[in-house]
């Protein structure tokens, strides 16, 4: 038996006893084998060189290692490429981090080694990578940006199939085909499983919470939720054009969604760090913060980056989200009515000034709690339904502010709605915090009372998709310490024993009781309008009802 194939066959052998793989047998150094040849092109034995000296021009690195075209060579490439890729391992490999070097700390020309999962910079001969393949005899290398694989120090490129899901965890690509059942009850049914043959339901799985960035998890959630916004980013093949942020949060979809991941989780350290430089330190990964306050600055911020102006439907931002509000405004003028009370009100006798603007999401008050409660009153939670709170933008219900009376309604509403419980307010001393509950059907809200619109407007109705939640310790005093960020997330739809809400807080991912869902302190919610004729025969629940 040769010396090549004994070192394969006790690589074999200890593979199947359970050990780990030992590092691969060396060529010896004879005329026309690799270590010979890449001695003979770099002028001094692979061991003496510099593996300090700063990386080569990005142009070097790109450069193959062209070997002669005798049978001899390439065959030897092969063999060698073969002893090298059973040392890849795989559960070392994480690729949601930043794209940095581990040493020099630059992201141009990054590779990552399919052995250990450390990041270098170049793989030429004076570069970071080089001189790791020799230290550390690790010999298999994937740029980071094309997903070719490469085998140094030799440096030959290498095409096997079986690095192809390494490719597809690294820059997972969707299809119209793949993306078409996503938001149906079908998903249900499409468990996939990690390399710790654990199942998970691509797009519902955990968000690490690297320090205190939950409340930025729970947007990130809910927005990769709205089926025309997912599908915009799993469908994306940015060229270069578009800034890091737009990029970075495409590259987030497709992993929360990917099928094939090695780990059951994703973290969103990358996206996270450049919404740190993009928002100039604003929102930051080590401090808690309000996810309201999140949310308008990246629907913002992307609708900019991805090239949106001031007109309706410039950007996928403005088309799924984007609606009309009417504001009327009328100076306060305080009457007495037959009864003697003098309350704010309308007169139509005199100026209304009434504009249209454009919103993103509505805001909603909640009631102010009782300020004095007895034993009993403490131990009950205020209640209040949706449409209580919606009824500001009825055109009828007024508002005083800065010696104004206003009274809202809409002019246009979009696909998906946003609403915001305004739950926490600032004094001189305190930031406080409204418990009131705010009761909600989880389908079927009609929105027309709400919509300036003639009889013949095309039904109204709205399904929740998405309700964000805020836990802390009881009591009206706001403690960001102590805050706990959760979302729920519908999964498939139509109502019915065919749709799903599962809750999750960081990693935890679980399934939770429709008629639960209610229960929790609401911040922020997404409605998903009804199409007509849609519902697909489901059945109307209790919890529908409601």
């Amino acid at each position: 038996m040769s010396s090549s194939s004994f070192a394969q066959a006790s690589r074999q052998s200890s593979a199947a006893d359970g050990e780990p793989p030992t590092k691969r047998a060396r060529v010896e150094r004879g005329p026309g084998s690799l270590d010979s040849l890449s001695e003979e092109r770099s002028g001094e034995p692979a061991d003496k060189l510099d593996g300090n000296a700063p990386p080569a021009p990005e142009s070097d690195d790109d450069l193959d290692y062209p070997y002669g075209s005798d049978a001899t060579a390439s065959a030897n490439e092969h063999k060698a490429s073969d002893l090298y890729l059973d040392t890849i391992n795989r559960a070392l490999l994480d690729f949601d981090f930043e794209k940095v070097c581990s040493i020099s700390m630059s992201n141009i020309n990054i590779y990552g080694c399919l052995v250990c999962g450390k990041y270098f910079q170049g793989r030429g001969r004076s570069s970071y990578a080089y001189a790791h393949s020799i230290h550390d005899d690790h010999h298999v290398f994937i740029n980071l940006e094309t997903t070719k694989v490469y085998v140094l120090p030799d440096g030959y490129l290498v095409s096997d199939p079986s690095l192809e899901d390494i490719a597809f965890v690294l820059n997972p690509q969707f299809t119209r085909v793949k993306i078409a059942n996503l938001s149906s009850p079908s998903h249900l049914s499409k468990p996939s499983y990690d390399l710790s043959h654990r199942p998970y339901l691509p797009g519902y799985i955990g968000l690490n919470n690297i320090k205190r960035n939950d409340h930025m998890n729970v947007i990130i959630h809910s927005l990769l939720h709205v089926p025309p916004l997912r599908d915009y980013f799993l469908l994306s093949d940015f060229n270069g054009k578009e800034t890091e942020l737009v990029k970075r949060f495409a590259a987030l979809a497709k992993k929360i969604w990917n099928p094939r991941l090695f780990k059951s989780q994703v973290s969103p350290h990358e996206f996270l760090q450049e919404v740190n430089r993009a928002s100039v330190g604003k929102f930051r990964l080590e401090k808690q913060g309000d996810p309201v306050e999140f949310l308008g600055w990246l629907l913002n911020r992307l609708h900019q980056d991805m090239g949106g102006t001031k007109k309706k439907n410039s950007s996928i931002i403005f088309s799924t989200f984007q609606g009309e509000l009417r504001v009327e405004m009328q100076q306060v003028i305080v009457q007495p009515d037959e009864v003697g009370n003098e309350k704010p009100k309308f007169d139509i006798d005199r100026d209304i000034k009434s504009t249209v603007s454009p919103f993103l999401f509505l805001a909603v008050d909640l009631p102010p709690p009782p300020l004095f409660q007895d034993a009993v009153e403490k131990n009950i939670i205020p209640q209040v339904s949706i449409h209580s709170v919606l009824a500001k933008y009825d055109g009828v219900t007024t508002q005083e502010s800065a010696g104004q009376l206003r009274r809202y309604k809409c002019q246009r509403l979009p696909r998906y709605i946003i609403l915001h419980c305004k739950r926490f307010t600032k004094n001189a001393f305190v930031e406080e915090k409204n418990p009131t509950i705010v009761t909600f059907p989880l389908r079927g809200v009609d929105f027309r009372a709400y919509l300036d619109a003639p009889p013949s407007h095309p039904p109204t109705v709205y399904d929740l998709i998405a309700n964000v939640t805020h836990e802390s310790v009881a009591g009206t005093t706001r403690d960001k310490e102590n805050t706990i960020w959760k979302v729920h997330l519908r999964v498939g739809g139509g109502g019915g024993e065919g749709e799903k809400w599962l809750q999750v807080q960081d990693l935890i991912v679980e399934e939770t009781r429709k008629e639960m869902i209610f229960l929790g302190e609401t911040v922020l919610q997404i409605w998903e309008h009804r199409d007509a004729g849609s519902t697909n025969g489901a059945t109307r629940m209790d919890v529908d009802r409601r």
